[in-house]
């Protein structure tokens, strides 16, 4: 877990550099074209139009950590306050959260990622709302399925006798013991957000040129696979690892979450 850890940490240490650091990862530079690594002065070679590559990296890891920590948090803070008034409340409001679950869950989450953002249009703030509306659910069932065996608790009977409200009982004894395997769902829900956000650009629908992204650069470098297969190896490899150290990470979270209890 640690190396997973100190992935992600490098990948948010990235995206700062590319925000502090004086970079041009939009700069032209035509006779610089089709640059490998460690050559001309391009640390990780350079693109069709002699776009820095590492620069270009930078700034594609900015964007998606930004598209992942928001549409996560938006996510995990939207479903998990459902989900944990659905289960505590019961009746017709768990009725329709449930229903209203299983409708979503009935479409395949990136399709329908991808319908609402053909819909809204391109661009990384409708990115974050087409990811945002596909990711609560997740949250919003485990919520509902943990707060249906919390409520039966001593501490939250005895809460509910003391003559608590609702929402002091939820918010006060019900959402602290959520934040462990809500953590965890977020865990995986990065590496999804991550993997979603490349694909929307990869199809036009995200980013759009010349902004970087992950998932741009290895749709404009495809053309080139043969010739400069570096276009397509250098995001497809820091998406590959940012991907895996966020599931590894929830792995090891869930792990820890089981020998605790």
């Amino acid at each position: 877990m640690r190396s997973s850890l100190a992935l992600l940490a490098l990948w948010a240490l990235l995206a700062l550099a590319g925000l502090a650091l004086p970079i041009a990862p939009d700069r032209i530079a035509l006779d610089g074209m089709f640059m490998p690594p460690l050559h001309g002065g391009y640390l990780l070679g350079s693109d069709a139009l002699g776009r820095s590559l590492g620069q270009r990296l930078l700034a594609g890891a900015g964007i998606s950590l930004l598209v992942a920590l928001v549409s996560v948090g938006l996510s995990a803070t939207l479903g998990t306050l459902i989900g944990a008034l659905a289960g505590y409340l019961g009746g017709w409001t768990d009725r329709v959260v449930s229903r209203l679950v299983e409708v979503f869950l009935a479409f395949p989450g990136l399709l329908l990622a991808i319908a609402l953002a053909a819909f809204l249009g391109p661009g990384i703030d409708n990115v974050v709302i087409a990811l945002s509306v596909m990711g609560w659910v997740g949250y919003a069932r485990l919520a509902r399925n943990q707060v249906l065996s919390l409520r039966q608790r001593e501490h939250v009977l005895a809460a509910v006798a003391l003559g608590q409200r609702t929402r002091a009982v939820i918010r006060l004894h019900l959402l602290p013991l959520l934040i462990a395997p809500v953590l965890v769902e977020a865990s995986y829900g990065v590496a999804s957000a991550v993997i979603a956000e490349a694909g929307l650009s990869f199809l036009g629908l995200g980013v759009q040129p010349p902004q970087a992204s992950w998932g741009s650069m290895i749709r404009e470098g495809v053309r080139y696979l043969l010739v400069a297969p570096h276009l397509v190896l250098v995001p497809g490899l820091a998406l590959s690892l940012v991907v895996l150290a966020a599931n590894r990470l929830g792995d090891g979270l869930r792990d820890r979450l089981d020998k605790a209890t």
